[in-house]
């Protein structure tokens, strides 16, 4: 009876050793390639070839902005357009690619377009009303794409806002070993991760909201609200010779560095964090985790070991106002910009009150859609 008892035992511990091995399996890439080939699997034909691009598509990849679909059309296939089942399979994948965070800041982005298109008076959006004055040194170059703005004319028709306005294509085949690309995107939103091996490349990205605080179920939904209230913190924490530099002597009111200025770059401004102390660094660090954790954990953690080591030679610049009431989203652009990132912060005037319009972009100017990994 004690050899059985030992054996059984035995045979317990072995079981639970397996099962431990086949959910450390079921992680990071192996889980993403899953969920990406189960997606595929509930498309025909036609569809696949809709949403499949070569991994070299050059123009698919740059193919993003924050404008809703009907003014810059998206490649693949739109969750509208979709079964139910391929619906929740696309959702899935999302899911496997993104922290749990990551994800609910994603449906709550494209929930907050679901309540615009219920309060929508029918008015195209005109893009930002208060752009850099001319010759702004941190203005788009001259002559470059406003990635920000519509182009010229009014949408060519159809609806312009809700949550099944959301498109979702690959590039290349996912693989474990190989690299490949995923894109979902749409109004105020595009995710472009780059999937190489066990890393997960989730620059360049664009986060947005309009509005970006509304109430769903009973309670207040604030899809950016960590970005705004973490940053307002940190430069309530600077001191007054800090604020001084911090905070820049001109006014920008829109992303320099947003849709269409891919291999851009623009000088650092405001406060070096080598002049903050370790509790303001740390500060820091913690608004630049709302976007690099928005990807997955394993690659979120080794981001984010990454701009810890670059962190003394990482600067924030603020430009606008420096209050907001509590609960309520700052109105004030700002920037963290470090060796490998750029993050910029901007509200919109479209709308009237730019704490409920909000643009972000999140960049690695060394490694956007992986090229620091993968070389194409």
């Amino acid at each position: 009876m004690k050899v059985l008892l030992q054996r059984m035992i035995g045979i317990g511990a072995l079981m639970l050793v397996c099962s431990s091995m086949t959910a450390r399996a079921q992680t990071g890439t192996t889980r993403i390639v899953t969920a990406a080939n189960g997606f595929l699997a509930t498309l025909d034909e036609k569809q696949r070839q809709s949403v499949v691009y070569a991994f070299d598509d050059e123009k698919q990849r740059a193919t993003w902005s924050n404008l809703p679909v009907t003014f810059v059309p998206r490649g693949g296939i739109s969750l509208k357009d979709m079964t139910a089942a391929q619906r929740s399979a696309a959702m899935a994948v999302l899911a496997a690619a993104l922290s749990a965070k990551g994800f609910e800041k994603v449906q709550q982005i494209m929930e907050g377009d679901e309540v615009l298109k219920a309060t929508d008076n029918g008015q195209p959006p005109r893009g930002n009303g208060n752009a850099p004055p001319p010759g702004d040194r941190n203005g788009p170059p001259p002559g470059a794409p406003q990635g920000n703005r519509p182009p010229g004319g009014g949408p060519p028709g159809g609806a312009m806002f809700g949550k099944d306005l959301y498109y979702i294509s690959i590039l290349g085949k996912p693989s474990e070993k190989e690299p490949w690309m995923l894109q979902f995107g749409g109004h105020h939103l595009a995710l472009n991760i780059t999937i190489a091996g066990e890393r997960g490349i989730l620059t360049p990205t664009l986060t947005g909201a309009q509005p970006a605080l509304f109430t769903s179920g009973g309670k207040t939904v604030r899809p950016l609200g960590g970005e705004s209230d973490k940053a307002l913190a940190l430069l309530n924490a600077l001191d007054e010779g800090e604020k001084k530099q911090a905070i820049l002597s001109f006014r920008l009111a829109d992303l320099v560095l947003g849709p269409g200025q891919d291999g851009k770059t623009i000088q650092p401004e405001g406060l070096k964090a080598s002049a903050m102390n370790d509790k303001q660094r740390a500060m820091l660090l913690d608004v630049i985790a709302e976007w690099a954790g928005i990807i997955h954990e394993s690659e979120a953690a080794a981001r984010m070991a990454q701009l810890k080591a670059d962190i003394a030679e990482t600067w924030f610049a603020w430009s606008g106002p420096t209050t907001a009431a509590a609960g309520k989203n700052i109105a004030a652009y700002y920037r963290i910009q470090g060796p490998h990132l750029v993050i910029e912060y901007a509200p919109q005037t479209l709308g009237g009150d730019p704490s409920l319009h909000v643009h972000t972009m999140y960049r690695d100017p060394t490694n956007d859609y992986g090229r620091g990994i993968v070389g194409k």
